[in-house]
């Protein structure tokens, strides 16, 4: 929801650190690297106990993922394998982070199962409709907007790593967020498919 909304907010921050990273002849695809080092390492750091830091890293990956898609459009040469990259990373710093939170509080494991299992169910829906729909956004497929997305995902991950005593009830708000960005992203392509 707020990536949807917000994004013309931040796209000149992203637009110019963009132009930035274009100048020292980085790629679309080395910056995704980039937003994936930084995630994993935030994910680490967050297994340490290095909290605040963690958060800043998780934060500046996610800028760095927005801004990879911003070198690719203004280069020119968005790609398919590019697109794969790109969602890949994203999970897999999405997991690696749920991974480390579980590890240090083991009390909480079984909302983070449900919540690995809301994420596989939005993500599985999320890459179907965009793979069958005949629409295209300014992404490489089509992107389906939602209650829950990347933002709402960091801001969620951000209160379970700062706020371990609540890590229960923000890990299963998160699961229920997830579960009902999936319904809507299911109601949506029944009523884009039906069209086709």
């Amino acid at each position: 929801m707020i990536d949807s909304k917000g994004r013309k907010f931040l796209d000149p921050a992203i637009n110019k650190t963009a132009d930035l990273l274009i100048t020292f002849n980085l790629t679309a695809n080395q910056v995704s690297w980039l937003a994936f080092i930084f995630g994993f390492l935030a994910a680490v750091l967050v297994y340490f106990n290095v909290l605040l830091l963690g958060v800043i890293f998780l934060w500046f990956s996610g800028f760095l993922d927005s801004v990879d898609g911003a070198i690719a459009r203004k280069n020119d040469n968005a790609s398919a394998w590019g697109t794969v990259l790109d969602i890949t990373f994203d999970r897999i710093v999405e997991v690696v982070m749920v991974i480390a939170l579980a590890l240090n509080y083991p009390a909480a494991n079984f909302a983070m199962i449900l919540l690995l299992g809301s994420i596989i169910l939005s993500m599985t829906v999320f890459l179907t409709v965009g793979s069958v729909s005949k629409r295209k956004g300014i992404k490489s497929f089509y992107y389906q907007a939602g209650f829950a997305e990347r933002t709402e995902g960091f801001i969620f991950l951000t209160l379970m790593i700062l706020f371990p005593s609540q890590l229960l009830i923000i890990t299963l708000l998160f699961a229920a967020a997830i579960t009902f960005t999936a319904g809507q992203r299911l109601m949506e392509a029944k009523r884009i498919l039906n069209k086709i």
